[in-house]
């Protein structure tokens, strides 16, 4: 058995965009601890030992090698199987440890203490380590910088010639912006290789018409790559003109990209063949991978680890390629010829057959790209890591996705969120209204459809229903300003055409103006004058502009018009326009490069089109303006006893349980268990919220002591997974007073229910408003807080609404009001007379934030179900709570320190 945990193994981004391997030392290292020690320079030996060591002895090699992953760790960094860095702690407390490192010199300045560091403090913090002492010599000026730069509480003493730093190991927020401010710079630059090469290699290039390798060199020579291009080819001489090489070893001049062309089977030797040659980059088109089955599955793991391990990063496989249309690059390493011209928009599309078809739409639109990635399979290389870079381009302005699943859905939404709070993030959904994918990952996003796009609202993602609706939105985002408001001037020469406009907007809940009419022989200067005095009202956020042909031929002239204003215009002007689709030649602005710029006016097909493209701009823009919210300070949370609790809770196991289909129609992570009721009460007390006491009764007179122990009013009910616990329900009786009612009360249900019903008698809460509180873990999107009403007629209309967890109290207020009968809690209940009788819904808001932070927190926690919560003037009671665990990961996909993706996700 490993003595150590699979999760201390990890693929990382250097801060120059190579990769490296993060794994435990191990007895079998010594040589290549030997080798890695005669590589350093006498002055990197001296920073480390404080002394010359100019070798290892034997005994040396045994003290670092040996370790027994508790007391003594020590981690290693390899590139292509070489040692390139080390890092140990080695305990000197209770709770406290010495660390030191050493990188070798030719790979200094990469990044790679400060990821060490990070993957060594948290091996430490699940050791019991809570503080590292490292001493430095004063003029190791690069080791002290890590230390103080990791973000980490730190002190500095000065002894004897030597400085000692002191770092306090537990996560601050400033550490953790640290980390993922290093891995955005380290991911972006990693595939900034990728689309930046001087040189692409085509392995596999063919000299038969209309193969894969024949079709990827022609692109690339036909879109003008501005770099040497080298196809390789076992026998020929020349391929395509271009002379040819029989291995990419034999090619004499340095290799950026490989795009790999040969069949499935020869992959694994080209990417090692890759890694001799120093190659940065693969862009594997080849098919016969994950996509096949199990076999290709393997193959494709061995060809992402073998890869990474070579410091390399892979696009792919089974995808259409990469493409970039930066005249300094002209880069079209896909299978496709249609190449879209430079614009400001950054696609990334999942499904290589569908991403031909993207392309070539992408030009009929006349929308002008940045860069295309098709990642296929993406078993490296994903959405996530495109996002990264582009939050760097300057030369991508909007993000379009296409995504058939969520690699790591915890990690594409923290960026997306960030992303989106600058430029503007629209994807379309895949697997129809289930809101289940049917593409590489079927039942990733397996939360009811409503569910999933108000998830992606939350983060800031716009989610479309399919291409042609992607591109009716980017046009406008990449061409016009944001609407300010919901207000829409309809302007146009036909009366039921803005009549179609108007009635669009209120279905998208957008708030028209009464269309105004310029006739069918409205002019040029008619619509001047009527565009003029809409944009120049304070009350108008946006215009739409209806145009059909007319009788005379001025078509051009209200071109010109709509493109005058536009230009000058800080507000959205969008038009269907004869017809066109897209951005037709008389609608373009133009820049000094030829380029369509910023001010041209969209063109959709039906009015209907351009309503539904404005209504999700102005929903973006609204939702960049508004108040995020902040993570308040909660008293009476206590983290270290809710760890107790469910750690003793899984060690005793408990009774299986049926799980609510709330949050997933796929099992997660393994089976889950209910824990007793007692363990669930002390569990949610760890955060400050409490559930009413109730006791188990089995006869009348069991029900009469209970009632009276509580204090009347109370209530029986049925305590029983398969019953509801809710005021109205048909398992309970509410409001007893006296003894008799108890008794009565008791020997109905009892009566009816039969012996396995469990009945409890209850402290009666004064009425409210029933609620429900659901917490669970969702595969696609990680912990998710559900809210709706206890009744029901909100089960029937399915009225419920989701967030992601940890809940902001912006985000708790949402949650509320995102209900259709959240309208309940803001009214009066019935036989109330004041204000002070009113629901405290603020009451209620918190503890939505409590749920939300004791789900994020634990992972172990697969469901937690508080049914029913009753919000009165008083507060929100919890009057029922059940919690299901579960064995949690080794790992939470965007939780601990910097790594790439696993292949295994």
């Amino acid at each position: 058995m490993q003595p150590y945990p699979n999760h201390w193994e990890a693929d990382v981004v250097l801060t120059d965009g190579g990769t490296a391997h993060i794994r435990p030392i191990t007895p079998d290292d010594g040589d290549l601890l030997r080798a890695f020690h005669a590589r350093l320079s006498p002055e990197t030996i001296y920073y480390r030992f404080f002394a010359p060591y100019p070798r290892l002895s034997d005994r040396d090699v045994k003290r670092f090698t040996h370790v027994d992953y508790d007391e003594r760790v020590g981690l290693i960094a390899t590139i292509s199987g070489v040692m390139v860095a080390v890092v140990r702690y080695d305990k000197i407390g209770e709770d406290e440890a010495e660390v030191a490192f050493l990188v070798e010199d030719a790979h200094q300045g990469r990044g790679l203490a400060s990821v060490l560091l990070e993957h060594i403090g948290a091996a430490a913090r699940e050791r019991g380590v809570r503080r590292f002492i490292a001493d430095v010599l004063p003029e190791n000026r690069r080791m002290i910088n890590v230390f103080r730069e990791a973000g980490y509480t730190a002190q500095q003493t000065f002894d004897e010639g030597v400085i000692r730093l002191t770092l306090d190991l537990e996560p601050t927020d400033h550490s953790e912006e640290v980390m993922r401010a290093r891995e955005q710079r380290a991911e972006s630059r990693s595939i900034a290789r990728l689309l930046f090469p001087e040189s692409v290699a085509v392995i596999g290039a063919s000299r038969t018409a209309h193969t894969v390798g024949q079709t990827a060199l022609r692109n690339l020579l036909a879109g003008d790559f501005q770099g040497p291009v080298y196809p390789v080819h076992p026998e020929a001489r020349a391929v395509a003109g271009v002379r040819a090489y029989p291995s990419v070893l034999d090619i004499p001049d340095p290799v950026d990209l490989a795009v790999v062309a040969v069949r499935a089977d020869m992959v694994g030797d080209v990417v090692r063949e890759c890694a001799r040659k120093g190659v940065h980059g693969l862009v594997v088109v080849t098919s016969g991978f994950g996509e096949v089955g199990p076999e290709g599955k393997a193959r494709q793991d061995d060809l992402v680890t073998t890869a990474r391990a070579e410091g390399m990063r892979v696009v792919g496989p089974n995808g259409l390629g990469v493409a970039n249309t930066d005249p300094a690059v002209s880069l079209n390493a896909t299978l496709s010829p249609y190449v879209p011209p430079r614009g400001p928009i950054g696609f990334f599309s999942q499904s290589g057959a569908l991403g031909r078809a993207i392309l070539q739409r992408v030009s009929e639109r006349g929308i002008g790209l940045s860069t295309f990635v098709s990642a296929g399979n993406r078993a490296d290389v994903s959405g996530n890591d495109l996002i990264q870079y582009w939050q760097e381009d300057p030369a991508t302005e909007v993000v379009l996705q296409y995504l058939e699943s969520l690699g790591n859905p915890r990690k594409f939404t923290r960026l997306a969120r960030r992303l989106a709070q600058h430029k503007p993030v629209v994807a379309v959904r895949s697997g129809g209204s289930s809101g289940v994918p049917t593409g590489h990952a079927a039942g990733a996003l397996s939360l009811p459809d409503y569910a999933v796009t108000s998830l992606f609202e939350q983060a800031g993602v716009v989610r479309v229903d399919d291409i042609t609706q992607m591109f009716d939105v980017a046009q406008l985002f990449a061409y016009q300003p944001l609407p300010a408001g919901p207000r829409v001037a309809i302007l146009g020469n036909s009366d039921s055409l803005g009549l179609l406009v108007k009635d669009a907007c209120v279905r998208e809940g957008l708030k028209p103006h009464d269309p105004v009419d310029l006739g069918p022989k409205a002019t040029a200067e008619d619509f001047d004058q009527a565009l003029s005095k809409a944009l120049a009202d304070d009350a108008v956020h946006a215009v739409i502009v209806v145009f059909i042909p007319a009788l005379t031929p001025i078509s051009d002239d209200v071109a010109a018009v709509m493109r005058s204003k536009a230009a000058t215009s800080g507000k959205p002007i969008l038009t269907t326009y004869l017809g066109h689709q897209g951005l037709p030649e008389e609608l373009r602005q133009v820049n000094e490069k030829g380029e369509t710029a910023r001010g041209s006016v969209p063109s959709y097909l039906a009015p209907e089109d351009a309503v539904r493209a404005l209504a999700h701009a102005t929903r973006y823009a609204l939702w960049r303006e508004r108040d995020p919210g902040r993570h308040p300070e909660l008293a009476d949370v206590d983290g270290a006893r809710a760890r107790a609790v469910i750690d003793r809770a899984l060690e005793r196991g408990g009774a299986e349980a049926a799980r609510p289909v709330w949050f997933t129609s796929e099992p997660v992570h393994g089976e889950e268990s209910a824990v007793p009721p007692e363990t669930a009460r002390e569990l949610l007390s760890c955060y400050g919220i409490d559930v009413w006491p109730d006791v188990p009764v089995f006869d009348a007179d069991g029900a009469v002591a209970a009632a009276e122990e509580l204090g009347y009013p109370v209530v029986v009910k049925a305590n029983a997974p398969d019953l509801r616990l809710r005021a109205g329900g048909t398992g309970i009786r509410a409001d007893l007073r006296t003894p008799d009612d108890v008794r009565g009360a008791f020997t109905a249900l009892h009566g009816r229910l039969g012996d396995e019903a469990m009945l409890v008698v209850q402290r009666m809460v004064v009425p409210g408003v029933p609620t429900v509180v659901r917490a669970g873990d969702n595969p696609s999107f990680g912990a998710v807080v559900g809210f709706g009403l206890a009744d029901v007629t909100a089960e029937l209309l399915d009225d419920r609404a989701f967030r992601l967890a940890p809940l902001t109290h912006a985000d708790a207020s949402d949650l509320v009001h995102a209900v259709r009968a959240a309208p309940l809690l803001f009214g009066l209940p019935a036989g109330a007379t004041t204000l002070a009788e009113q629901p405290n819904v603020e009451a209620l808001e918190e503890l939505l934030v409590r749920v939300s932070r004791l789900a994020d927190a634990f992972p172990e926690i697969g469901h937690m179900d508080l049914d029913p919560v009753t919000v009165n003037a008083e507060g929100a009671h919890v009057l029922g709570a059940r919690v299901w665990l579960r064995e949690a990961p080794d790992i939470r996909p965007d939780s601990g320190p910097r790594r790439l993706r696993g292949v295994a996700f």
